[in-house]
């Protein structure tokens, strides 16, 4: 299923999707494969293609890169909470985003795939140059998949609290830790509608200088 959405409708509604996940309808590999072949489609710095996209359909795997999931999420989720200024639209959101995370911590398991994607080499160590070349070239990648996800009715979410437990999952998964970084775990699912619409954001032009930090 095509959306038929425009570049820039699919630019802004691709949403991180949580509660609107589909975990009944499987997904169809050769629709990872289309979404997969647009990512690597992403421009990179160097041609330094180090990538690989690794997906996980078994369910004992599921349940236990779930299980890590929430070794992660749920010390974060229960620390202090972010404040924010009087008036500010993340403060209005919060609790929305939160329990969009909490629901997303109770189905990680039942989600009919996940993504891990892996980039060569590792970023112990390098400086920031090194690190920010590292995430960098994988980062278009995995947001370009993202984007093809969305134009075909699939969603995800940006998650990264299994990392602390990088090397179990990597144990699980026949990953070579010393030769490949997880970037991050995505779970990949059909949507519960296609209705998504732009978020509310904080005003550009307090996020934007020219020629001097600060400046208007």
């Amino acid at each position: 299923m095509y959306l038929e959405l425009s570049a820039d409708e699919v630019l802004t509604t691709t949403r991180a999707v949580r509660k609107r996940l589909d975990l009944n309808r499987p997904i169809e590999r050769s629709v990872l494969l289309e979404c997969t072949d647009i990512a690597f489609q992403a421009p990179t710095g160097s041609n330094a293609q180090g990538w690989h996209f690794l997906f996980v359909e078994d369910p004992d795997k599921k349940r236990q890169l779930a299980d890590l999931y929430g070794q992660g999420f749920d010390p974060y989720v229960n620390g202090p909470a972010r404040e924010y200024a009087p008036g500010d639209i993340r403060a209005q959101r919060a609790e929305f985003v939160r329990g969009s995370a909490m629901h997303l911590r109770e189905v990680f398991h039942e989600v009919p795939v996940l993504l891990i994607p892996l980039m060569l080499g590792r970023p112990e160590g390098a400086d920031s140059f090194g690190q920010a070349s590292m995430w960098g070239s994988i980062i278009p990648a995995v947001w370009s998949f993202m984007l093809a996800a969305r134009e075909r009715g699939l969603g995800s979410a940006w998650t990264t609290l299994h990392l602390p437990f990088e090397r179990e999952a990597a144990e699980l998964l026949g990953i070579d830790h010393t030769l490949w970084t997880q970037v991050g775990l995505f779970p990949v699912a059909h949507t519960i509608g296609t209705d998504f619409q732009r978020a509310p954001r904080l005003d550009t032009a307090e996020l934007v200088s020219f020629d001097t930090f600060g400046s208007q």
